[in-house]
């Protein structure tokens, strides 16, 4: 009996470990995961799954990671594996990734741990100091954390990945981009040109200045471009100019924009006075990108530094103008005229550059990473047809009627539109009266002609500025009396005012805004032409207008008495639809051109043999010395509906300013400003996945009554409620021993 129970168990035994080995094979041939984050941020976009299944090339991803980091950097690693992981299912034939060990020197590592270190090093990758707590002991330790992803000759860095916020947006646009480089490098009708500018007397000053590597930098700069020249298919050439004499300076002042110095005799030197220029141009098809390699700092009471760039930084600058030039990323146009807010030249994005508040700096940066912001003036030309998007930041001179029919057209051949529009024009007070009592700047309504081409289409910015009593508090310093002070012209749009059924706006919970003024829609139009109309954000209940008189000074504005007064007001709207011309029926707009001076004497006397004006051919040929081109008559093509088509309209350019803009792009502004953009680009799978890495979650606001209850339940309710259910438990115990001693009784 005892043998045959050893037996049976013996049996089971068995039955239960192959059941357990047959689970974990099935496991991990059928594995499969499940995805239960709000956002599934651990699942990758159809955006990542279409843009890693379209790779033609084999594509490497080397990472060289520290091993057993802390925590929150050991999570970074893990995560980062199983992304990688995914990206591989989605393409296994040209997919390829590795994880390198690289540990710091100072851990006494093996010999193929320190060949991968100076592996990681070559690509550029170093590494970065990071804090831990070991035995309630601050420490610092540094690791490398970074990836070189190779495909071709083309290299791209990811120096640093400390955090997991945005990883695979990251990854994903960096392997698009690699696909167009390549295909963009491989077309290139023309050479990409190098120039270095620099006058050899500079190098005669180089040691007074404080820069003895000035010169080794022709040699610098040519070994950098060679270097570049291997990862660019051999589309690089490099020159290097000496202007020797104060004429070809001056000649290049004009061409380029070039650093010129100039010095007094030196004569403990023996250096003689002169000039010399200094700095680096990228130049393809007639374009320009202009790199200062001197930096010239004004420092107080010390002086006048001279700084020259950094070698180190130098290969990712030249190459990152020379991907702005060829056009790796696609176009979105940008109207460059009319007033509206300046772009900053590729120079100024330096980030010691001095900086102004109505700079795009930022927007400017985070679109050069997905696009090319191509300048359109539309005086001088027209809207190129292969534009899908053109952005329109707060324009402020008039339009003429020809102007206006350029970009009514752009939107009728599918041309998009994005509007950041104010209704006012700021004219700030003259100098003489910059210290007045109460006098701040003046507010004039614009009326550029956009406004009336944009109230056809349906939409249209109302003369006012919105304040809302739930806006931005600014912190008073103690001298001030300290506290908050409300600035109610910079509403805080809450969660709930935001449309989150578009695919775009779904992950973005908070926004604010600044100088802003309600959006409204002409129903009838919308109808009419059966436009879909989405509201993508509106102020909040405590909102009201300000009108007439404007006045932005804190110190003045007051919320109005009347509880009539405060209402949600749109802020912004995105329309859909095929809209209708606004010169439909109307006399076609031409191009006005300066007539020449009427006092000029008119050399040509006219032909007597010249045919009758009657005469319904004109022909010319080659007898015909002096045409009259007055009789040639040209039609420009006119589309009266267009195709389908989207306008954004947002009453604010501030919108787009530094002020509101993050660097890294991961404030929800930054989120919803790209988000507009790349839908309006045909790009919404981009949008979605920027989208899902949102990680601002504000908590939602609750009243005072609900605060109160919650109050006190948490100070009276809780211990109630444990008296309470200590009474019971005496009660059933009470209960019970009176139960027991009635039946041993019996």
């Amino acid at each position: 009996m005892k043998g045959k129970f050893k037996a049976d168990t013996y049996i089971k035994f068995l039955i239960y470990a192959v059941v357990i080995v047959l689970i974990n094979i099935a496991g991990k041939t059928l594995f499969f995961r499940v995805d239960l984050t709000e956002n599934r941020i651990y699942s990758l976009s159809d955006a990542s799954k279409t843009a890693v299944a379209k790779l033609s090339e084999p594509l490497t991803l080397n990472v060289f990671f520290t091993e057993n980091l802390p925590a929150p950097h050991n999570s970074t690693q893990r995560y980062l594996m199983d992304l990688l992981e995914e990206y591989a299912i989605y393409n296994k034939k040209y997919f390829n990734y590795r994880f390198y060990n690289v540990s710091p020197q100072e851990e006494g590592v093996s010999e193929k741990a320190m060949e991968n270190r100076k592996l990681a090093e070559n690509y550029g990758i170093h590494p970065v100091e990071i804090r831990m707590l070991e035995k309630d002991e601050l420490k610092f330790k540094k690791a490398y954390m970074g990836m070189v992803m190779i495909q071709g000759d083309i290299i791209e860095q990811i120096p640093a990945i400390t955090t997991t916020d945005g990883l695979e947006y990251k990854l994903t646009t960096t392997i698009k981009k690699l696909n167009n480089k390549i295909s963009t490098l491989a077309g290139l009708p023309e050479k990409v040109n190098i120039k270095l500018i620099m006058s050899s007397s500079i190098k005669n000053v180089a040691p007074v200045i404080g820069i003895n590597e000035i010169p080794q930098l022709p040699e610098s700069v040519k070994e950098t471009v060679k270097k570049l020249n291997t990862a660019n298919y051999g589309q690089l050439t490099y020159e290097y100019i000496d202007p020797a004499t104060d004429s070809n300076i001056d000649a290049l002042i004009e061409k380029y924009n070039i650093r010129v110095l100039q010095w007094p005799d030196i004569l403990e030197q023996t250096i003689t006075a002169g000039r010399g220029a200094i700095g680096l141009s990228v130049e393809y098809d007639n374009e320009k990108a202009y790199v200062q390699l001197l930096d010239v700092m004004r420092i107080p009471i010390i002086g006048t530094r001279y700084e020259l760039i950094d070698m180190d930084n130098l290969e990712e600058i030249i190459n990152k103008n020379i991907e702005t030039l060829i056009g790796i990323n696609e176009d979105v146009g940008y109207l460059a005229d009319h007033g509206t807010l300046k772009l900053v030249a590729p120079m100024m994005m330096h980030p010691q550059a001095p900086q102004s508040d109505n700079q795009l700096r930022n927007f400017q940066a985070l679109m050069n990473k997905n696009y090319t912001l191509k300048s359109i003036n539309l005086k001088e030309t027209r809207i190129p047809e292969s534009l899908n998007c053109l952005i329109i930041a707060q324009p402020t001179e008039e339009f003429t009627d020809y102007e206006l029919y350029q970009i009514d057209q752009a939107l009728m051949r599918g041309t998009n539109l994005a509007v950041f529009t104010d209704a006012f024009k700021e004219t700030p007070q003259p100098p003489q009266q910059q210290f007045s009592f109460n006098r701040g700047p003046s507010y004039k309504a614009l009326d550029t002609g956009l406004e009336k081409l944009l109230a056809h289409y349906g939409v249209q910015v109302k003369p006012s500025y919105i304040m809302d009593k739930n806006s931005f508090k600014q912190t008073l310093p103690a001298q001030a009396g300290g506290g908050e002070r409300p600035i109610y012209f910079a509403p805080m749009i809450k969660n709930e005012n935001i449309n989150h059924d578009l695919e775009f706006m779904k992950n973005i919970k908070g926004l604010i805004t600044l100088n802003i003024s309600p959006v409204s829609l002409d129903n009838e139009i919308i109808k009419k032409n059966n436009i879909n109309a989405y509201q993508l954000i509106a102020s909040s209940e405590q909102a009201w207008e300000m009108t007439g008189q404007i006045n932005l000074n804190p110190l003045f504005i007051q919320p109005p008495q009347e509880q009539d007064k405060f209402k949600s007001y749109p802020l912004a709207y995105l329309l859909e639809g095929k809209f209708s011309s606004f010169y439909n029926g109307k006399e076609i707009p031409q191009k006005e051109v300066e007539t020449p001076n009427e006092s000029e004497p008119n050399e040509s006397e006219p032909d007597e043999s010249e045919p009758d004006e009657s005469e319904t051919d004109t022909e010319i040929t080659e007898k015909d010395e002096n045409p009259d081109l007055s009789k040639i008559k040209s039609k420009e093509s006119f589309i009266p509906t267009g195709k389908p088509g989207k306008i954004s309209l947002i009453g604010s350019s501030a919108m787009l300013k530094d002020n509101l803009l993050d660097t890294e792009g991961r404030s929800p502004n930054a989120a919803f400003i790209l988000n507009l953009i790349d839908t309006l680009n045909g790009r919404d799978d981009i949008a979605v996945m920027r989208s899902k890495i949102q990680q601002f979650n504000p908590l939602d606001e609750t009243e005072v009554m609900t605060k109160n209850v919650i109050k006190l339940f948490n100070i009276v309710g809780l211990p109630v409620i444990i008296v309470v259910f200590g009474l019971f438990t005496w009660w059933r115990r009470s209960v019970r021993r009176k139960n027991i001693r009635l039946l041993f009784q019996k």
